[in-house]
């Protein structure tokens, strides 16, 4: 969608000083890309340029094992280090309001008089995949903002949250001793997605049994050009193996940087994201087109008497926008 004049130079206006470090402007435009301003492409086309630079980690699992402690603890790490950090934490949403029910911003609020963190907490508003649909512009705007590292830590909707793998370089997996994860994960395919795994809360009963499966489960998968997962214990309470996490995690990415892995992950990411722009922006068009879906609902008596099957309607309105 196009805009005015007057518009484009009020979000340039955010750009320079987004660009300059100012937090309000990151605040400001991650919540006009959230809420699909009409500003969006131009905020997005102007950003984009300046992206490539941080280090993005997504944080996943089933719920309640942990994951927000352990990226607290490796929030603490970073900053250890001098690192400045950017967190987009996304929470289930209200059926009600729309609105985060949870919020990590609670969960981390240590964090929050620290100038070199920056959290926010994202509703999902209902989209598949434990993410947010503005999770991805949000972190292109921390890595152009000049944050370090970007964590992201979905939701925890269990075997759905396999789109984290087509947002972060590096994706780190979160189990629990006795929750049967790795029954779970056998049975959807969600091995695939994790490039770091961890057994946290590691001082339960069955955390060695755990990680036994894990190891055994990933040795009948291949690797992925090079690179074997690690299966780290770790007690976020604690710390405990938080430091070894955070080495892994930077060794997959010097991984991804010296190999032609990390581009053919980034090619592959792309890809989706173009389909997947297309798709909406194609949506909407013949949401319009059919005059905000009353062709739609015009064809549906035909379709509910049996007058015309789904595939036939569908027919009609290609050949109505056509």
């Amino acid at each position: 969608m196009a805009i005015g004049q007057n518009q484009a130079s009020d979000i340039q206006g955010l750009i320079d000083r987004l660009l300059a470090g100012d937090a309000r402007a990151l605040s400001r435009l991650i919540s006009l890309v959230e809420n699909q301003a009409s500003e969006k492409a131009f905020i997005m086309a102007s950003v984009f340029p300046h992206t490539g630079k941080g280090l993005i980690a997504g944080i996943t699992g089933s719920p309640g094992v942990g994951k927000s402690s352990l990226t607290d603890r490796l929030i603490a790490h970073a900053r250890d280090k001098g690192l400045t950090v950017g967190i987009v934490a996304v929470d289930p949403s209200s059926p009600f309001s729309g609105g985060a029910i949870l919020g990590d911003r609670i969960r981390m609020q240590s964090r929050s008089t620290d100038p070199g963190v920056f959290i926010r907490s994202m509703a999902s508003r209902g989209h598949l995949g434990g993410l947010s649909v503005a999770t991805r512009d949000a972190v292109r705007i921390l890595d152009a903002f000049g944050k370090d590292v970007i964590f992201i830590e979905t939701i925890g909707v269990g075997q759905s949250e396999l789109a984290i793998a087509q947002e972060a370089q590096t994706t780190v997996l979160v189990l629990a001793p006795g929750t049967g994860d790795s029954i779970q994960m056998m049975k959807a395919g969600i091995m695939e997605i994790g490039d770091i795994f961890v057994v946290n809360k590691s001082d339960r009963e069955g955390a060695d049994q755990t990680v036994l499966e894990v190891e055994t489960m990933l040795m009948l998968e291949p690797s992925k050009n090079g690179w074997t997962p690690p299966v780290i214990k770790t007690q976020a309470t604690s710390g405990e193996g938080v430091e070894e996490l955070w080495t892994q995690i930077e060794a997959h990415g010097h991984f991804l940087a010296q190999g032609d892995m990390g581009r053919s992950r980034l090619r592959a990411q792309l890809r989706d994201e173009i389909v997947e722009i297309l798709t909406e922006r194609l949506k909407a068009d013949i949401w319009q087109r059919t005059k905000r879906g009353q062709a739609i609902e015009d064809l549906l008596d035909t379709v509910e008497r049996k007058e015309l099957d789904p595939y036939a309607a569908a027919g009609r309105l290609m050949e109505l926008i056509g």
